[in-house]
């Protein structure tokens, strides 16, 4: 049965109006630190030009608290054009600048595509190099949307060193592979543990079969970040890593992952 083109969604695709490149960051699973990835990478990116960061997680929202602007609620004029928050230089929009960090966002799926349509058509980015798109875990209707709807350029895969996270990671880069969407590579976070002591590599996972994976699919690891606490506690406290020890072995490895993104034509 051949498909009518008119009716492929992959063919609705419309830029966002000013953005340059679009950089989807995924993961096929939770608790891998996406978002940590996502929000230090943007942070990083600065150095290469003008950045915006989009929430895409409607049910689970964490750039709000992650980037310091919990308080902070975005201005809605005239059309119900958005001003996003902007925060380090970068501006950011989420569903949780809308609705209370405590709130359940109950939602079906109309709801959220239309929210989704909403952040990249209503929100007067401006004139942005990247747009960097913190995707919820998984490979479902907000993924599938959004490559539906945006030129994506490329994606990140975050996973962990451990099998049990690369399983879910092969299902993320499947799934782009399927509809067409460039994979840059894959970002190992909480690689290993510097021990301050003397400073040899500690596991705190069971390495994996990660890389005979990349190798086998020709695929890119693009960093591998080490674990610190601090890590964690800057995206708590809404301070990240990148702005708030930007000389730190993990500001540096964000900063060599940004540089190496901003290569790709």
């Amino acid at each position: 049965m051949t498909t009518n083109s008119s009716t492929n969604p992959f063919n609705q695709q419309q830029p966002i109006l000013g953005v340059k490149k679009i950089i989807a960051v995924a993961s096929g699973k939770g608790g891998v630190g996406k978002s940590t990835v996502a929000t230090n990478l943007a942070l990083a990116l600065r150095e290469f030009g003008s950045v915006g960061l989009l929430d895409a997680d409607i049910y689970g929202p964490s750039l709000p608290r992650m980037m310091g602007a919990l308080n902070q609620k975005p201005v809605v004029s005239e059309g119900n054009k958005i001003t996003p928050i902007t925060r380090y230089n970068i501006k950011m929009m989420s569903i949780g600048f809308l609705v209370d960090e405590a709130a359940a966002v109950v939602w079906r799926g109309p709801m959220l595509f239309k929210a989704m349509e909403q952040f990249f058509r209503d929100v007067q980015w401006g004139e942005l190099d990247y747009l960097i798109i913190d995707l919820p875990p998984g490979t479902g209707d907000v993924q599938l949307s959004i490559v539906q709807k945006v030129p994506v350029n490329f994606a990140v895969i975050v996973t962990t060193p451990q099998n049990i996270s690369l399983i879910d990671a092969k299902k993320a880069m499947d799934m782009f592979e399927r509809t067409g969407v460039k994979i840059a590579g894959v970002v190992e976070n909480m690689s290993y543990m510097l021990n301050p002591a003397n400073g040899e590599k500690i596991q705190l996972f069971p390495k994996g079969e990660l890389n005979s994976y990349l190798d086998a699919k020709n695929i890119t690891k693009l960093a591998e970040i080490p674990f610190n606490p601090s890590v964690s506690l800057g995206s708590e406290a809404g301070v990240p890593i990148v702005e708030s020890h930007s000389e730190g072995v993990e500001a540096l490895c964000f900063k060599v992952l940004a540089k190496s993104l901003a290569a790709i034509q």
